[in-house]
């Protein structure tokens, strides 16, 4: 007898100051009156791996289809192991991919990456980029896009600019955080009044090699650490700046960088994995290559003198992230859940 719950595998970390979109779509499927399991909200990664297997266990009476979310490196292991219980359980599956850095790791796992591909019932990718550097593991890796509520982010046309930066990531060195006190530094020396808030909790000891450096350069009096931040008080602070800027050296589809596009913010980014298919240069962002110190803070410079560029990034940041609202990607994710989890088929995910 089909109970017609939906298993949702994934990292359920708000409570640690990161939520993911995972725990959005888990709220609005429930609203939509769904059943939803959700696993994990354990913090540590072994403890998270147990409960996911724990709870794909327990449950298994109370779903029959599973999403599960794939990252690289050793949190692979997450997806692999959840997916093979999956299936001795006879249960089918979907697979949503993630992270700048999951075609690096296929390249270096081709047989583990297109083993666990091929066992799914469909696979989604958040971003073109994705889709497009894993459809060699599997041909019909399907779009998800990364959704936000837009109605959650009041806009504001950025015209005459302020040197106010924001900086929302969590503390990383694949986003290269200590780019920015660097920034804000030299641009510190044309705009003295220039200021900047980085938002985001610490992941791997970075947050305090960037307050070394911003203490380095003598800039640390002009810049926020804010730390890891509720969801619901992102706009607040994005609110609070003018220019965006994303540092990253690897990335894929962030939803801060389509949050601060939502606000209007004028978008700096490097051009890095899925940046380019997300941002067009000088349309709706500037784009600068990785880890350039002088190119991020020149794309700075061109924002605060000139008006017109400003302002058209800011109104073309709005008109791009509407394009994510959870109005236009919830009705995608129920045509593959189903409005029952008992009316998912393969002709369904293969759409």
């Amino acid at each position: 007898m089909r109970t017609n719950g939906i298993l949702l595998v994934s990292n359920f970390l708000s409570r640690w100051g990161s939520r993911a979109v995972c725990e959005e779509l888990a709220l609005r499927l429930s609203a939509e009156g769904m059943k939803v399991i959700t696993t994990s909200s354990k913090r540590a990664r072994l403890p998270r791996l147990v409960d996911m297997m724990r709870t794909t266990w327990t449950r298994r009476a109370d779903y029959d289809f599973a999403h599960v979310a794939v990252f690289s490196g050793a949190a692979f292991l997450w997806a692999e192991s959840t997916c093979g219980l999956l299936r001795r359980l006879g249960k089918p599956y979907a697979l949503t991919l993630h992270g700048g850095n999951l075609p690096n790791f296929a390249r270096a796992n081709p047989f583990r990456v297109r083993r666990l591909l091929k066992s799914a019932q469909c696979v989604l990718a958040p971003s073109a980029y994705l889709r497009e550097t894993m459809s060699v593991y599997r041909d019909d890796v399907r779009l998800m896009e990364n959704a936000v509520d837009i109605g959650r982010y009041e806009f504001r046309l950025r015209k005459k600019v302020q040197p106010s930066l924001v900086w929302l990531r969590s503390f990383h060195e694949i986003y290269n955080p200590t780019l920015a006190p660097k920034v804000l530094e030299l641009i510190g020396r044309e705009f003295p009044e220039a200021r900047l808030t980085m938002i985001g909790p610490d992941k791997d000891g970075s947050l305090e090699k960037t307050k070394q450096t911003a203490r380095a350069l003598r800039v640390d009096d002009r810049i926020v650490f804010a730390g890891g931040i509720e969801k619901s008080a992102v706009p607040e602070y994005l609110h609070c700046g003018d220019i965006f800027l994303n540092t990253s050296n690897i990335d894929n589809a962030p939803v801060s960088v389509i949050e601060a596009m939502a606000c209007g913010l004028c978008v700096v980014s490097t051009d890095v994995g899925g940046i380019p298919f997300l941002l067009k240069n000088r349309h709706n962002a500037l784009l600068v290559p990785p880890n350039d110190l002088n190119a991020m803070a020149g794309a700075v410079r061109n924002i605060l003198i000139d008006h017109d560029l400003a302002k058209r990034l800011s109104e073309n940041a709005r008109t791009k992230a509407e394009d994510y609202d959870w109005a236009v990607v919830l009705p995608k994710w129920k045509s593959i859940l189903g409005q029952r989890a008992g009316e998912i088929s393969p002709a369904v995910c293969g759409a």
